[in-house]
């Protein structure tokens, strides 16, 4: 049996995928499965890969069939399957051998498992791109002790994507769960993105009659300009295609109920722990749970009403609209990476995360490039105070008010849009209604306020009259 560089285990559709991009790259890999049969079909199927995939048919086999000093990597279901491999692996590895936890892992399972007593060394490690990226180029972000991560940062260097300049998108992000954090805050992202681009197709859709083929070319056009992205590219991919079974256009024929695994709603609740407002995230993540109460919705739409009515916007509104509510989505996410990074104590690298996200992701976009340069030359400060994009941001803000006043008057449902202008609107108030608040807490529990004039009063009289 050849000696592997690297092994893996797990030959789903990402699995597989890794292993074969591994492959590719000239490195032998051993692989394992826990059926054994969809080991053999895998290696059947790699073709000329064949000579460099080493089919394993026990994790003794595969330990065997890795040089040393071992790494492993996982690619099974986040949660209790990690753990229940890594009991499974801890007999057959020595202290030197590696495993890599490169599944959607909840950071918080990271850091535990990485302060863990565990015999063998152990990373985590975000892998975005979905299965077109785990073949030819993910985005790789790494976690965990540098030592550990220069091991293997060839293998994983070598299988990354690479920007239009040609750098790695493929980084260690900080210790421990750094990586699966990024990783995480992506996919939130990723959620709120997808949901914008949802709601503003919802708008040409239902606001404007458009046909879908119309639709895909308004995308395709968009996708050359300023929101030239991979979710842009892939939105007039899907609305150009035809049911093969009815001729319809494909998103007419497919129900209206969004999956998700978790990490959006994960995001959602880490940043209320941060103390992180990630606004258009979060109704991202509410928006694909309301979409699975179908019965519900119909209910709602027989007791009070049918389909949203028309709009009077045009395309040219409606992509300045999606370019202001992108900024401040990734603005948000950002911030709340800085955020995670004081208190985590990882000095996350935000330019350097803006870079890895430039090719291979699910996010990956143009406009990634500017944003790299303003969190470089500005860490600390938010990107919509940034020169480029505040000027962005001033050239599209009055369209993202008319699609949003527009749209709502109208009865469309713009979570996401609605919640990004809400939160700029707060963010560019330098008075705003807070302090009724805290004079209310005051009131029924004497929690104190500051005061403007800086006078050492910080009660109001209420409780002398009370």
């Amino acid at each position: 049996m050849q000696q592997a560089r690297i092994g893996l285990i797990g030959l789903g559709t990402m699995g597989a995928a890794l292993a074969l991009n591994i492959a590719d790259n000239g490195f032998p890999i051993a692989v394992w499965n826990r059926t054994t049969e969809v080991t053999r079909r895998f290696a059947d199927a790699a073709g000329d890969l064949a000579t460099r995939i080493v089919p394993t048919e026990s994790l003794q086999d595969l330990v065997a069939a890795i040089a040393r000093p071992r790494a492993i990597i996982l690619m099974v279901p986040a949660g209790q399957a990690v753990d229940d491999q890594l009991q499974a692996l801890a007999p057959l590895l020595e202290a030197d051998d590696l495993v890599i936890d490169a599944g959607n892992a909840d950071f918080h399972d990271t850091n535990r498992r990485d302060a863990a007593d565990l015999p063998f060394r152990f990373l985590g490690m975000g892998v975005s791109g979905g299965e077109e990226g785990a073949r030819h180029g993910p985005a790789i972000m790494g976690g965990g002790r540098a030592e550990d991560w220069d091991r293997v940062a060839p293998v994983m260097t070598a299988i990354a994507a690479r920007a239009d300049d040609g750098t790695l998108c493929a980084a260690r992000m900080g210790d421990a769960g750094a990586g699966h954090f990024v990783k995480m805050v992506h996919n939130g992202i990723e959620y709120a993105d997808m949901q914008m681009i949802a709601e503003v197709y919802g708008l040409m859709r239902d606001g404007l009659a458009l046909e879908s083929q119309a639709i895909s070319d308004i995308f395709a056009r968009w996708n050359e300009g300023t929101l030239s992205s991979y979710l842009i590219e892939i939105s007039a991919k899907v609305t150009a295609a035809r049911d093969p079974l009815t001729g319809q256009p494909m998103p007419d024929v497919i129900l209206d109920r969004a999956g998700q695994k978790g990490t959006g709603r994960w995001t959602a609740i880490e940043a209320q722990h941060l103390a992180a407002p990630i606004p258009v995230i979060e109704a991202a993540v509410m928006a694909r749970n309301v979409s699975a109460r179908l019965e519900e919705r119909r209910a709602g739409q027989d007791r009070f009403g049918a389909a949203p009515g028309p709009v009077a916007l045009d395309a040219d509104a409606l992509e300045r609209a999606l370019i202001a509510g992108k900024i401040l989505c990734y603005a948000q996410g950002f911030t709340m990476i800085a955020r995670a990074s004081e208190g985590f104590g990882w000095t996350l690298d935000l330019p350097g995360i803006a870079r890895v996200w430039r090719a291979g992701c699910i996010i990956r976009s143009a406009m990634l490039n500017d944003m790299a340069d303003a969190l470089a030359q500005d860490p600390g400060r938010n990107l919509v105070l940034a020169p480029f994009f505040a000027d962005l941001i001033e050239a599209s803000l009055p369209a993202l008010r008319q699609v949003v006043s527009q749209g709502i008057a109208a009865g469309h449902a713009l979570p996401a849009l609605a919640s990004g202008l809400t939160w700029f609107d707060m963010m560019r108030t330098a008075r705003g209604t807070a302090n009724l608040i805290q004079a209310q807490r005051d009131f029924f529990g004497a929690h104190g306020f500051d005061r403007l004039d800086g006078a050492d009063r910080h009660h109001g009289p209420w409780g002398q009259s009370a």
